[in-house]
């Protein structure tokens, strides 16, 4: 029998017509109320992001697997998942480069005012030489602290030692013996990251341990000099703490590719501030790697459904079943 995939994110052409030479895809608007619900009922499969899976969604659905374009699975009860036995996969390899370029995009453009001045030119500011109030600070030479390091923080590891001679320390639940022995990476406890870091990057994914990991109490910890980026999960972060800190010159700026709530506010004061560089979240923005992701996705799909994936899944106790 045919089976039944929903599509609840725009995939790209090839994509779509490779899934289609191995299932029926029912393409659906996430933003028509109830339809993704109704569309799950009738269900073999899903592919998609960017929409939160609820387990009310999945009651009287046949659903056997979900798999997200994305690295990111914190829009799924992944116990809820496992307990109803449907297999979760997501896409972790394909994005590592883009999205590490995407972090230390933010780190050069916080230190050196980028955004900032090129507002600044183009507002026509520029009438003689710089001087100190337009001057940045240094990477290179730097030390980056780097709360988690998996694949993407070990990506930014690499960039920070052998591109810009940065000292690099970093928090992990286990060591990570590769980044040690290439990079020279130092792991510590937070406290001694916060407190000695010259940038402080956030790569770690969000959970009920993560969330609000930076709050104010973190954020007095670190240097006034210091830089935070977060390109991970904006609820890592207390936002307000954040703005307060910010406001206060607790710490020098931030670099934010993602926020609490997204879309960003056009309210918010992080806007108004000139030692905030802010992104709408572009990580893995490119063309070729959201198409890789797309076909990763969609791969990881079909393989499930088939009964044969052995990689990229995020519950794989399910297969134990």
């Amino acid at each position: 029998m045919t089976q039944r995939i929903v599509a609840y994110k725009t995939l790209p052409d090839d994509v779509a017509a490779w899934l289609r030479e191995h299932a029926e895809v029912v393409v659906v608007d996430p933003q028509s109320p109830g339809a993704l619900t109704a569309a799950l009922r009738d269900a073999d499969g899903a592919i998609g992001a960017s929409v939160t899976i609820t387990p009310a969604m999945l009651d009287g659905s046949r659903v056997k697997a979900f798999s997200t374009i994305s690295v990111g699975y914190d829009q799924f009860d992944v116990a809820d998942l496992t307990k109803r036995g449907i297999v979760l996969a997501h896409t972790p390899d394909v994005l590592t480069g883009s999205t590490a370029d995407t972090v230390f995009a933010l780190i050069l453009s916080s230190a050196r005012r980028v955004v900032e001045l090129a507002g600044w030119v183009k507002a026509g500011q520029w009438t003689a030489s710089v001087g100190p109030a337009q001057y940045g600070v240094d990477v290179q030479g730097k030390t980056l602290g780097i709360v988690g390091l998996g694949r993407i923080g070990g990506a930014v590891a690499r960039r920070a030692a052998l591109g810009f001679n940065m000292k690099v320390l970093y928090t992990n639940r286990r060591a990570n013996a590769a980044a040690e022995r290439d990079y020279g990476a130092r792991r510590v406890a937070l406290d001694e990251l916060l407190a000695t870091s010259d940038f402080v990057c956030l790569q770690v994914p969000l959970t009920p341990d993560t969330h609000h990991l930076i709050g104010a109490n973190e954020l007095r910890k670190m240097k006034r000099s210091a830089i935070l980026i977060n390109a991970a999960r904006g609820a890592i972060v207390d936002e307000a703490a954040l703005i307060a800190a910010l406001e206060a010159g607790t710490i020098r700026g931030a670099g934010l590719d993602v926020f609490e709530r997204e879309p960003l506010d056009s309210a918010s004061p992080l806007l108004a501030m000139p030692n905030v560089v802010a992104l709408p979240h572009i990580g893995s923005a490119t063309h070729e790697t959201r198409h890789a992701m797309a076909r990763c996705a969609a791969e990881n799909l079909v393989a499930a459904l088939a009964g044969t994936l052995d990689r990229n899944i995020v519950n794989r106790e399910v297969l134990a079943r």
